[in-house]
C-alpha cells in the first residue's frame, strides 16, 4: 500500500504543495495521541471527551508521564488542508435537493444529513450526479441495484 492518497480531480491534483500538507497531516494524525479526559476509565458517569484538566494538583495538567497528553496547538494540521476531507474536497451538509445549488463541484463535496429519509437521498443523490458533484456518503449499490430490479 502507498503512502499517497488516491483521490479524484480537485485540489490535490491542482497543486503538488496541497498533496505534500495532505501527506504531512496524515504523518501528524498517526502520531497524534488520544486525548482522554482524565480519569474517565475510573468512573462509568465520564465519558472519553476531552476536557481541560483545572486542578491544582492534577497530575494531567502538570504534564507527568502516564498521565495522558494536553491537547495543544502542536498537534494542528497544516492550515491549508485543515478539516478538509481526505479526498481534497470540502464537505458540505446537505438536507435538501435544493442546498446543491450553492455547491462548487470543483472543490467542494456534498455529505447527506443522517436525518435524511430514502427518497428525499434519492432525490439528492440523482441531482449530484447530473452537477457532476461527488456524495461523500451514498447509499450501498447493492440496495440500489435491488431498487432498480423493482
Amino acid at each position: 500500500m502507498t503512502d499517497e492518497i488516491q483521490t479524484p480531480t480537485n485540489l490535490l491534483d491542482a497543486d503538488p504543495e496541497i498533496r505534500r500538507l495532505f501527506n504531512v497531516r496524515k504523518v501528524q494524525k498517526s502520531k497524534k495521541p488520544a486525548f482522554n479526559r482524565y480519569c474517565h476509565h475510573k468512573f462509568k458517569r465520564l465519558n472519553k471527551s476531552w476536557r481541560h484538566p483545572r486542578g491544582l494538583q492534577s497530575k494531567q495538567r502538570a504534564g507527568f508521564y502516564g498521565k495522558g497528553a494536553l491537547a495543544s496547538v502542536g498537534y494542528g494540521s497544516p492550515a491549508a488542508v485543515r478539516g478538509l476531507h481526505p479526498s481534497g474536497y470540502a464537505e458540505v451538509p446537505v438536507c435538501t435537493p435544493d442546498d446543491l445549488s450553492l455547491v462548487d463541484p470543483e472543490y467542494e463535496a456534498v455529505r447527506i444529513a443522517a436525518t435524511v429519509g430514502g427518497k428525499k437521498r434519492a432525490e439528492i443523490e440523482a441531482k449530484a450526479a447530473e452537477l457532476n458533484i461527488k456524495v461523500l456518503n451514498p447509499t450501498a449499490k447493492k440496495a440500489v441495484s435491488e431498487e432498480k430490479k423493482e
